[in-house]
């Protein structure tokens, strides 16, 4: 078995600029994208079932916490999209001869290891795509890819239907896994208010630096 994590990362600085609309201060962005990030990888470092984690970014300080979590590093082209990133990752897999691709969300730091070994084991041999939607069940904040490249990716709004269509097309078998921490991606105010009840629910170990960007943010 051979997995790559593949995290497409944009620039902090333009990260999150929904969430501008719930009051929240650009340095507060910054953070909050800085601290999700850092969760990521720590979580990803105490996954069993996975081989290495990519990051593909332009963004200066996600390299650094990349490497720092022992991750691979794939430079970002600013005018490219999320797709596009995602793309980079998954050829880069493929020229390392992974077996598999999981392509995951930067900005869901309540996921946990024990929920990426678990979904890593259950896949097949191929083809498949597995998909872990969002918490309003029609984007696609997750996405398990055997072969790495049995179909493109398709992020954005109504993705979770495109990634079914995009499988069904390509002979594959499509699950979709609805794993509540995957599920809980940050975009809008809504969505921080979710993660906050989610935290204050979850033991402290969790998303410890999500929690301390969260308690230095100032929101209206």
């Amino acid at each position: 078995m051979s997995v790559v994590v593949v995290l497409p990362v944009k620039r902090f600085e333009i990260a999150k600029r929904r969430l501008g609309d719930g009051g929240l201060r650009s340095s507060d962005r910054v953070a909050l994208a800085t601290g999700m990030l850092t969760d990521v990888l720590e979580t990803l470092k105490l996954a069993s079932n996975v081989d290495d984690v990519v990051v593909v970014t332009g963004e200066p300080n996600a390299e650094v916490l990349a490497r720092t979590y022992g991750a691979q590093v794939i430079a970002d082209s600013p005018s490219d999209g999320h797709n596009e990133a995602a793309r980079r990752g998954i050829d880069w897999a493929v020229g390392e001869g992974a077996f598999h691709v999981l392509l995951l969300a930067g900005d869901a730091p309540a996921v946990q290891a024990a929920e990426i070994d678990e979904l890593v084991r259950m896949l097949s041999d191929g083809p498949e795509v597995v998909i872990v939607p969002d918490r309003h069940g029609t984007g696609t904040n997750a996405l398990l890819l055997t072969p790495p490249d049995v179909i493109e990716p398709s992020f954005g709004d109504d993705s979770r239907v495109r990634h079914e269509r995009l499988a069904q097309e390509a002979g594959a078998t499509v699950r979709v896994a609805e794993i509540a921490s995957l599920m809980l991606d940050i975009d809008t105010p809504e969505d921080l208010d979710a993660l906050a009840e989610t935290l204050a629910d979850s033991p402290r170990a969790t998303a410890v630096y999500t929690r301390d960007a969260l308690s230095r943010v100032r929101r209206g």
